[in-house]
């Protein structure tokens, strides 16, 4: 009797033992935002930020808006249309976008309206202001703020790779667009080059 009783408690001590080692630890360490990091050398969300300040910089310092201002008195309305993804890689290209808008509308040198996706639902909710808001406080139709201007753009990413090294191409190009006219009035290009070492990797 003793002898089966210790070793069901030889057992169980084995079994305890083993699920203790089987246990993992997960520590997290919380990091700034704005610090870069850059582990695999994809496109991340420092690349997103950095070259929407750098390009959206670049932008305000061209003629167009000068002449923009002097020819109709007041700030350009622009938009942002689509920034297509044609890389190898699954870029949240909507991320790219919130960083471009929010250096433009930042800037103060231009009027920013909504996205096209944007703009549906609040033309839903001004319909509806039509049938139960009250009159003092129902918001009108048909006077939306046109864009003057549309910036649309592309990723472009090349890999040269041997061994455990590569190198990481990016191209980025935007161009902004008179709504009105087709004109294109500034065009900007970035590139980024990437340096990637790892002892085994698969391309």
């Amino acid at each position: 009797m003793k002898i089966s009783k210790i070793i069901v408690i030889g057992f169980l001590m084995i079994i305890l033992m083993l699920m203790g080692c089987a246990s993992t630890t997960r520590t997290v360490e919380r990091v700034s935002a704005e610090e870069v990091s850059d582990q695999s050398g994809n496109w991340n969300d420092t690349d997103s930020r950095l070259v929407a300040e750098q390009m959206i910089r670049d932008l305000m310092y061209r003629p167009w808006l000068q002449d923009f201002v002097l020819d109709q008195d007041r700030k350009p309305v622009m938009i942002v249309g689509t920034i297509r993804n044609f890389s190898s890689e699954h870029i949240q290209s909507d991320i790219f976008i919130k960083d471009i808008e929010r250096e433009l509308i930042n800037s103060g040198k231009v009027k920013f309206v909504a996205s096209k996706k944007e703009r549906y639902e609040i033309r839903e909710e001004r319909m509806e202001q039509q049938s139960y808001a009250s009159d003092e406080t129902a918001k009108r139709l048909a006077v939306e703020s046109g864009a003057d201007f549309m910036l649309q753009g592309g990723i472009k990413s090349n890999t040269d790779a041997s061994g455990g090294k590569a190198v990481k191409f990016y191209q980025i190009d935007l161009e902004l667009i008179n709504v009105e006219s087709n004109e294109k009035v500034w065009i900007g290009s970035k590139e980024i080059k990437k340096y990637v070492k790892k002892n085994k990797v698969k391309w």
